[in-house]
């Protein structure tokens, strides 16, 4: 497997972890129990996700021309 598959998957990885924990927090503000902590790493974990999509984006562009295996 070339660095630039493991790249592509470990932002994968990454992108779907932060949007995953992201909901998860958000879910945890809106139970009763919850703290404006939980809204505040929610939020900062989609937005991670958002800058992990664009960083995607620009890693596939700058090493377009390189084979994935």
């Amino acid at each position: 497997m070339s660095l630039k598959t493991f790249h592509i998957i470990f932002i994968t990885a990454s992108c779907l972890l932060a949007f995953g924990f992201g909901v998860w927090m958000l879910k945890a503000y809106r139970s009763p129990e919850g703290e404006t902590s939980d809204l505040i790493y929610g939020l900062l974990s989609l937005a991670a996700g958002v800058c992990l999509i664009f960083y995607a984006r620009y890693f596939l562009k700058k090493l377009k021309k390189e084979p994935y295996l």
